[in-house]
């Protein structure tokens, strides 16, 4: 996303040599990682430290942010989610997943590719394009990330929105109010509902743990 602010530190980038060292003995051609996390958890940190690593192996990582994909524009968001309901309106459903498994699929036929990308200083939907001929690898960060099918590396990250509230203050992506309080515990449930498909955890102390294999 345009205007993000990333908070890299030290902790990230143990975590993504951690990874970044799985990656490389399990590697194949077209490989897709996903990293799933609550806000402010440190998933595009993450995704940002893991492709710069893989870059120095020679391998081109392409980070894709699955926020920039809501269906519904950011500046309509919070008043269709109220009229609709934070439960019912906020979760997997919110995504355009057609148009991500679009990408995808264009990623793993190297073409050319034109994405959503949202602007967080204008709250704009831009349009981004990519020449997928020269990617190795894409790192999808996001909430619901490791939902997405035919990836090869599931990351969940098991801080909870309770332990980030300084980074999502200090990112200011959203203003913390009782209604977004409401809208991160209603996304804390759908996040955990989805810890079970992952292949390695991120402690809340930022370990990497391997459960699989």
């Amino acid at each position: 996303m345009l205007g993000d602010v990333l908070l890299i530190t030290e902790k990230h980038k143990e975590a993504a040599k951690k990874i970044f060292e799985i990656i490389l003995k399990e590697k194949k051609d077209k490989y897709i990682v996903a990293i799933s996390g609550e806000s402010g958890s440190g998933k595009t940190e993450l995704a940002h430290v893991l492709a710069k690593l893989l870059r120095k192996e020679g391998i081109m990582a392409k980070p894709i942010h699955i926020d920039n994909y809501y269906k519904i524009h950011p500046l309509k968001r919070t008043e269709w989610r109220k009229k609709h309901g934070i439960q019912n309106a906020v979760g997997l459903n919110e995504y355009d997943w057609d148009t991500i498994y679009k990408n995808i699929d264009d990623f793993k036929n190297s073409r050319k590719s034109t994405m959503p990308c949202i602007d967080l200083v204008t709250e704009q939907v831009d349009s981004l394009t990519t020449d997928f001929a020269g990617i190795d690898m894409l790192i999808i960060d996001g909430l619901y990330a490791i939902n997405t099918e035919g990836v090869d590396l599931r990351i969940f990250i098991e801080l909870t929105y309770h332990e980030t509230k300084k980074a999502q203050v200090v990112r200011g992506k959203e203003p913390q109010n009782e209604y977004r309080m409401q809208v991160l515990e209603r996304e804390h449930q759908v996040v955990q509902s989805l810890k079970q498909r992952a292949d390695l955890l991120i402690t809340k102390e930022y370990e990497v743990k391997k459960i699989y294999g």
